[in-house]
């Protein structure tokens, strides 16, 4: 059977390629995954560069060649061009707010815990792994504390009743911070959220530990 012609460029850990996976299962469209080893400095390479001059993932390659960089911007293009299920509402301030949640991880939380933003804050500062567990612990606790309070407790999902585009942000978000040891006790209303998406298959599919790029027990 042929390989499906649209590419993710995505690494297995990466929060940002993680969100493109949830929206992808969720849309049913196929794509052939192309691991980018961060860790191993693949992103840094020419061939990849060529594609994403930023050398960040993911990338999502159309059959054409085209190239689209941005996790919320390859969201945003998923749900004009594959409309069903909706990851956004027709109803502009209910769209307006939860763009402005997804935002709160995607522009002020993920940011500055990626992998390149530690590092260097390591190599510049002369940072242990303790300093650097209590700087993202920080960041992430800072922005669920906002979120829990934007939340709407009378919907299933975050702000809805299905998951949309905010639960694509949310769910990697919350895996990350169980990397990092972020107590999660104070934000009951996410950890509702992320129970009723881990029932999803879209979300079950989408796991860092479900994707083939990830290292087994062994390694």
């Amino acid at each position: 059977m042929a390989l499906p012609k649209i590419i993710l460029h995505g690494y297995w850990r990466s929060s940002a390629s993680y969100r493109v996976r949830i929206a992808l299962n969720m849309k049913g469209v196929a794509v052939t995954h192309r691991s980018v080893n961060l860790r191993a400095g693949d992103q840094k390479q020419s061939a990849h560069l060529d594609l994403n001059p930023q050398g960040y993932v993911p990338i999502l390659e159309l059959e054409d060649g085209t190239c689209l960089t941005q996790s919320l911007a390859v969201l945003d293009y998923l749900d004009a061009t594959y409309p069903e299920p909706a990851l956004m509402p027709r109803d502009a301030i209910l769209r307006s707010k939860i763009l402005a949640a997804s935002l709160v991880i995607a522009s002020d939380i993920h940011p500055i815990q990626n992998l390149s933003v530690l590092k260097y804050i390591r190599a510049e500062y002369g940072q242990g792994d303790a300093a650097v567990k209590e700087w993202v612990q920080h960041w992430i606790t800072r922005g669920f504390e906002s979120l829990e309070a934007m939340g709407n407790a009378s919907k299933e999902f975050f702000l809805t009743d299905t998951p949309m585009f905010f639960e694509c942000c949310l769910i990697p978000q919350i895996y990350n911070a169980r990397r990092f040891g972020v107590d999660m006790t104070p934000f009951p209303k996410l950890l509702a959220v992320e129970a009723r998406c881990q029932a999803l298959s879209a979300f079950e599919n989408a796991l860092p530990e479900n994707q083939a790029d990830a290292p087994t027990a062994d390694e």
